[in-house]
């Protein structure tokens, strides 16, 4: 659980790092290299997520709102991805 819970946290923490960190950036195709670590970090938390509800870390409902949070905001970064390569 100790290790489980560490990982979630790093990986929570890296999406908005890697944000952040490309935001930083002078070329924006090193701003969408770095969202793509983000996305990469949102998916690795849903996965972690999956297997904290499989191993019953948490209950259904904690994990089903979390899982929620996570996949909107996989899909506003995804779309903001999408914007930015459409535009190039």
């Amino acid at each position: 659980m100790f290790g489980l819970t560490s990982q979630l946290r790093r990986a929570s923490v890296s999406i908005a790092s890697n944000i952040v960190e490309g935001c930083a950036r002078n070329s924006e195709a090193d701003f969408l290299r770095f969202l793509d670590m983000a996305l990469g970090s949102i998916r690795e938390v849903e996965y972690q997520l999956t297997i904290a509800r499989r191993l019953e870390y948490t209950n259904g409902e904690t994990a089903e709102r979390l899982a929620n949070q996570a996949d909107e905001t996989a899909r506003v970064l995804a779309g903001l991805i999408r914007s930015l390569r459409s535009s190039t």
